[in-house]
Order: structure tokens, then sequence, then C-alpha cells
């Protein structure tokens, strides 16, 4: 059997995960062959039939999994915080959120907001702007994508600010991180990762999962930006 762990993951996780890859695997002789999309798809495919070794989600989704035994509930792991950032192109103004009022300048101000649909990023903002009384006129505008990195829609020009876990926008070359969303008006996202029950390669599954909680793993993890 090849020594390889497939990994489901959401994409908060990509930039860490891809950051890591090459060194476990110089390290275990253990190949990662990581798959990624936003919790919610990658549930819906797990529903669906689909394998894989270990799985990482937020944390309600993996419970979710552990719950029903499609993950084995004493693999599973925390591995990071996440919070949600607005990013505008590179060398762009970078805009006033640090408060609630000045959010809402910014995004009402704003040509168009990119934001994903399926993310949980996404599902987060749609309810942010709806309790700031705001939705109507920001969808106006909005560039909604269905899932994928939304950083992308700056460097296109569709959007002016693109909202999504930082960890996320991160990932995209040529934007710069403008900085959270008001923390008081969000809950930090935790990220978790279990094996699942059907995975042939509990061994290598495991390891890999004692490794995304050590200190190497550590430091990528807030490189990507991530809270371990």
């Amino acid at each position: 059997m090849e020594n390889v762990v497939r990994v489901l993951s959401t994409l908060a996780l990509k930039g860490a995960i891809a950051a890591l890859a090459e060194r476990y695997e110089a390290v275990t002789a253990t190949r990662i062959e990581a798959d990624y999309a936003p919790t919610l798809a990658l549930l819906d495919r797990l529903k669906g039939g689909e394998g894989a070794d270990l799985v990482i989600l937020t944390r309600e989704g993996l419970e979710g999994l552990a719950k029903d035994g499609t993950v084995v509930p004493e693999s599973c792991v925390d591995l990071a915080r996440s919070y949600v950032g607005v990013a505008v192109k590179a060398g762009a103004p970078h805009p006033d959120i640090a408060t609630s009022a000045a959010l809402r300048a910014t995004l009402l101000g704003a040509r168009s907001v990119a934001y994903s649909r399926l993310g949980a990023s996404g599902i987060f903002f749609a309810q942010l702007i709806e309790r700031m009384g705001i939705a109507s006129d920001v969808n106006a505008a909005a560039t909604i994508i269905p899932q994928g990195l939304t950083a992308e829609r700056l460097l296109s020009g569709e959007a002016d600010l693109a909202v999504q876990q930082i960890s996320e926008l991160k990932q995209v070359a040529g934007v710069e991180v403008v900085g959270p969303i008001p923390l008081d008006m969000q809950s930090a996202a935790v990220f978790s990762a279990g094996r699942l029950a059907g995975s042939p390669r509990a061994v290598q599954s495991d390891a890999l999962l004692r490794f995304l909680t050590s200190a190497q793993a550590a430091s990528a993890l807030r490189q990507s930006g991530l809270e371990p």
C-alpha cells in the first residue's frame, strides 16, 4: 500500500498544509494528498460516499461526523482558530475597519465586496451585514462567489474589498490583509481534524494528526494567518 494519507480539508488550512507537506514527507516518507473545499461542500462529498483518511473541518462540522461514526471520536483534535478579515489589492489604500461604525462606512462606500456563498466566512458575513442593516445595499453590488478564494476577485478588478478567513486571504499573492473584522463583532472559527473510521491507514493518519498539533506545525499555522 502506497504511503499516502488522503486529506479533505477546509480552504482555511490550505496555506499551512501546503507549507508543511514537503517537510512532513521528507521526515516520514508519507505523502500528504490534500483536496480543499469549504466545510459544507466537504460534508456533502463525505455524505455522498467519498473516501479519505483524515478530514479538517470546522469544529462543528467534525463533531457532527464524530457523532454519526463517520469520524473516530477519540482521534479528533483542535488545530487552530481563525478570524474573518478584509483585504484589498496590494498598493490600494487600507480602509478603516477598526470599529463597527468604521466598518459600516467602509462597506457602504465600497464599489463591490467579494465574499463566498458556501464558506463559513461567507455565511458569517451575510449574517453580519443583515444584523447591521446594510445587507441590501452591500449585496446590490457584491461579488458573491460559490466557493474559492475571494481575494482573487481583487486581482481581476471585480471587487475592491474581499472578505474571508484571514488565512484564506493570505493565500492570494498581490493582495494585502487590512485586518480582522472587529473581534467584538465575530467569534473565532475553530478548525479541527479527525480520522475517518473507514480509513485503511489508521497508523499513518494518527501520526499526521500528532504532527499537525506539534510545535513545528504551529509555526506554519501562525505564518498562514491562523492561531494554533
